[in-house]
């Protein structure tokens, strides 16, 4: 444990988040601030000292949100206390950006030199305005070669609207390069003159927000909190508002970025808390934490609660797995309580687990993590999103499972969510991009130029997204299109559950709900793929897409046949006749009994589908 800081006054506290499009360079700029003050000596230091998961480091991704209390002495002299607050960049951890930005009172917004501003940048940019914060623009990476500092500091001002021309001291953008260190003394500046002190007082009743939390092996659940009045401090009866448990806190202190004890957290800092808490889940992002005895009056605005929207099934190759897989799951569940999952059982695919999700990064991180930490080998079936089900007696369902879709006789409707996606894309790329959306059902909002690049933005169903849309998006635009999108909500659409037979058997894994218009070009493409990887049979079978009782595709796998005249060297050709006559009464039988054996590896491929 390090050595306890001293006080720091009120006016000398800065809490700010940098904000920024995955891979410009936010964690890097983050490793610099670190170095410059102080926090990590150079032995120490790791890059992306803040992103502690490997999968964060290979991707570029920041997934949970960190904190780092820095002690900076400023050109006038003044010590100061920065409380960084590292923050997730991807619209999936919308809602934990949302509460780490309110813990906040400023942001740096790091764009890259070379490519401008993005998709994600805006989104965030425009909660981080919303919690009326002083933004500080800086860009990143103005040692490259590709840099164009001039045409990025008018796309910040034209997109954005926020000054960016002119020296940074006069209110403009700061040029830095997180690489080399070059601009991180004038960063450290310009959030020490910018970006305002927080308010609160410190002998007010305790009101803090819960930013995030995180299971521990050791403490249990550590609690990142932001004092907003009051004190927080050892042996403090606290009570979570929105939750209405009580704890008794054990432990008080803050990230320098070693975990270093503190006396007390007072009103303006940021720090953690541990309460021996055994379950994440017992710990909602941005509820109120106040005192037993001497409560607050009412808790923090803007908390709500997580809930997963894209949804699939996971399945162990080996079914000797699932044991293995249930306790894996029990573990990423203790640090992600915004992962849900329960037991269900297929009948292609043998026992596995139902799990929610926030989105498909998220998706495709739990996945990752099972596949790495845990050794796991897994078949994901098709992601779908929840549907609201209006039965045709009054009552509303929600379908979380296409294999659950009630008979159609007893649906009266069914509403499907929607999102508005914004996508900044080259001029090259936007004819094709524009023909995505429209053969996504998408419905076009807004199209306006900046420079050479376009902003569109569309009405999309999450349905089409989840498919395949992010792979195809930066297909066609070679990589350089980015896309942030939000929800808005839930919108009747024509829906119809498609399940696919093999051999007559509906195979329940590959059942789908989708739109009437395209049932019948996925069901040809889903039937095309399974005829190439199902292995030839004695017997003919077919392979077929239906709505109901209604096939709209159809493939069939030709008949292997077995030559069963081979022995036969000579002799009378009844001999041949007789042995041909009992095979086609063979497969007669076959066909009409015959059990197709589906390869694991088929499954796997069939369900990637959209992934080529």
């Amino acid at each position: 444990m390090s050595e306890t800081p001293s006080a720091t006054p009120l006016a000398n506290i800065r809490n700010f988040s940098i904000i920024a499009h995955i891979d410009h360079g936010k964690s890097t700029l983050a490793d610099r601030l670190i170095q410059k003050t102080g926090g990590l000596s150079d032995r120490e230091m790791s890059e992306q000292v803040l992103d502690n998961m490997d999968i964060e480091r290979e991707r570029g991704i920041t997934i949970k949100a960190q904190t780092v209390r820095l002690s900076y002495t400023a050109s006038d002299g003044e010590t100061y206390q920065l409380n960084l607050m590292d923050t997730p960049g991807h619209v999936d951890f919308a809602y934990e950006v949302s509460r780490s930005l309110a813990a906040c009172e400023g942001a740096l917004l790091v764009v890259d030199a070379a490519q401008g501003v993005e998709a994600q940048t805006l989104a965030n940019v425009y909660q981080s305005i919303e919690h009326d914060h002083e933004i500080v623009p800086v860009l990143n990476k103005v040692d490259l070669p590709a840099a164009d500092p001039d045409r990025v500091k008018a796309e910040i001002e034209d997109i954005v609207g926020l000054p960016a021309q002119g020296d940074w001291q006069d209110g403009g953008a700061v040029l830095t390069s997180a690489k080399t260190g070059l601009g991180t003394e004038e960063v450290l500046e310009a959030i020490v003159r910018r970006i305002p002190p927080p308010t609160g007082d410190a002998e007010a009743p305790l009101k803090a927000m819960l930013v995030d939390s995180w299971y521990d092996p050791y403490l249990g659940v550590v609690i990142l909190v932001r004092v907003m009045q009051g004190r927080l401090k050892k042996g403090l009866s606290i009570k979570f508002m929105q939750a209405g448990t009580q704890h008794l806190v054990d432990r008080v202190g803050c990230f320098g970025p070693k975990r270093t004890e503190l006396p007390e957290l007072k009103a303006g800092e940021i720090g953690f808390i541990t309460a021996q808490i055994k379950e994440v889940a017992e710990t909602a992002v941005g509820d109120t934490i106040t005192t037993v005895k001497n409560p607050t009056d009412a808790p923090l605005p803007g908390f709500k609660e997580v809930q997963p929207v894209v949804f699939c099934g996971l399945f162990p190759v080996d079914a000797n797995d699932f044991d293995k897989l249930k306790e894996s799951l029990g573990k990423l569940r203790l640090n992600d309580a915004s992962f849900q999952w329960e037991t269900e059982s297929s009948a292609a695919l043998g026992f596995g687990f139902r799990c929610g999700f926030l989105g498909l990064l998220h998706l495709e991180i739990i996945q990752e993590r099972l596949s790495r930490e845990y050794d796991l080998d897994l078949i994901t079936t098709a992601p779908s999103v929840v549907y609201k089900v209006h039965m045709t007696d009054g009552t509303l369902r929600e379908l979380h499972n296409p294999a659950d879709m009630p008979e159609p006789v007893k649906v009266a409707n069914m509403e499907e969510p929607w999102i508005k996606a914004v996508i900044y894309v080259p001029d090259d790329y936007l004819g094709p991009i524009l023909k995505l959306c429209q053969d996504r059902r998408g419905i076009q909002q807004n199209l306006t130029y900046v420079g050479g690049r376009a902003q569109v933005t569309y009405e999309l169903p999450l349905n089409e997204v989840v498919f395949d849309f992010y792979d195809r998006l930066k297909s066609i635009s070679r990589g350089y299109a980015s896309f942030d999108y939000e929800q808005i909500g839930y919108r009747e659409g024509n829906l119809v559950k498609m399940n696919i037979l093999v051999n007559g058997e509906p195979v329940d894994a590959l059942s789908m709900v989708v739109h009437r218009s395209q049932a019948e070009a996925r069901g040809r493409q889903l039937c095309e793929r399974l005829k190439d990887l199902i292995p030839r049979h004695l017997f003919k079978i077919p392979i077929q897409a239906a709505i109901g009782g209604k096939v709209i595709a159809r493939e069939t796998i030709s008949a292997m046949r077995k030559d069963v005249t081979a022995k036969c060297y000579g002799g009378d050709i009844t001999r041949k006749k007789k042995l041909l006559e009992k095979q086609k009464a063979g497969k007669a039988r076959m066909r009409q009994y015959g059990n197709v054996d589906i390869p694991q590896e088929a499954f796997i491929a069939a369900l990637r589908m959209g992934e080529e």
